[in-house]
């Protein structure tokens, strides 16, 4: 299963992470917002072809709230072994840097401040990122694959659980505010979306107004579909909802988060039906998360 793959790679690489760039290339990108891409409208397409997503495998795609960075994971074609790369905007022109092997799946906090990798994270600096550090208690023992968080500090996080032998089965998602400067213990979140199976990489909004994720339930459309819950006026998560048949196929569709400027949509696709080699990053408008959202 592409998830189990993934989430193996994800949570037990401990090359450590370097703040200083490796190599570049030098093959030219459009200048302009998204690498020059004329934005999608409701139907979702392949996010920046031949520049993100290729015939081999690119995953875990975030920018940072100045929109001139862009993190993800490529794996395939140059690139031997996944590898955490980073297009940069220096002087108008796009660069795409090596940061390091493979070590997680990256959210940048809202302030730009932290990149969040799982159970892990880095801090920016004047000189670029810290190095990895750990979140600490109470995240210790919890293997997280995503972890993401709101503007007031919000962690919303997976977690995948031996089975005992010698695979995973999925945990439940759960949340942790941050309450007068201190973490609290991560709570559950609801059945209303700890329901079904492998319930995974949630996004929690900047103003946690919505949490997306993906996950396999009765009357999806595929391997997996992602998504949406709609805080409620007691502050309680509603109802799943999914996205539907334009953004969820009958393959892998995962990792849903929402561009900083609140646009789009990018998510994860997987487009070779036979395995995870070819999994791209797609977006659409997020026009949808309103159209989706139930009325008062």
């Amino acid at each position: 299963m592409i998830r189990v793959c993934a989430s193996i790679a994800l949570l037990f690489s401990l090359v450590m992470m370097s703040s200083g760039s490796h190599s570049q290339d030098a093959t030219p990108i459009p200048e302009g917002p998204y690498f020059g891409q004329t934005p999608p409208g409701s139907t979702p397409e392949a996010f920046a072809p031949g520049i993100v997503s290729t015939e081999h495998y690119e995953y875990g795609g975030v920018f940072t709230p100045d929109m001139k960075e862009f993190y993800f994971i490529r794996d395939g074609g140059k690139y031997e072994k996944s590898t955490f790369v980073v297009l940069q905007n220096q002087n108008n022109r796009w660069v795409e840097t090596i940061v390091s092997p493979r070590v997680g799946q990256p959210f940048i906090a809202p302030d730009g401040k932290t990149m969040h990798l799982g159970r892990r994270y880095m801090e920016r600096t004047e000189a670029g990122w810290s190095e990895r550090k750990d979140l600490g208690a109470p995240f210790d023992d919890i293997l997280i694959m995503r972890l993401t968080a709101s503007a007031k500090g919000t962690y919303v996080f997976d977690q995948i659980v031996s089975d005992g032998k010698e695979g995973y089965d999925d945990g439940p998602i759960r949340s942790s505010r941050l309450v007068k400067g201190k973490r609290e213990e991560p709570k559950v979140l609801s059945k209303a979306i700890n329901t079904g199976k492998w319930n995974s990489h949630p996004f929690i909004a900047p103003d946690e107004s919505y949490i997306l994720w993906d996950s396999q339930r009765d009357g999806g459309y595929g391997d997996s579909d992602i998504y949406i819950s709609y805080r409620q006026q007691d502050g309680s998560w509603g109802p799943a909802v999914n996205l539907g048949d334009k953004i969820n196929t009958s393959g892998w569709d995962a990792a849903a988060s929402v561009t900083p400027d609140g646009k789009y949509i990018l998510f994860h696709r997987s487009v070779d039906a036979e395995g995870a080699d070819n999994v791209d990053i797609y977006w659409v408008d997020a026009q949808i998360i309103e159209t989706l959202r139930p009325k008062p």
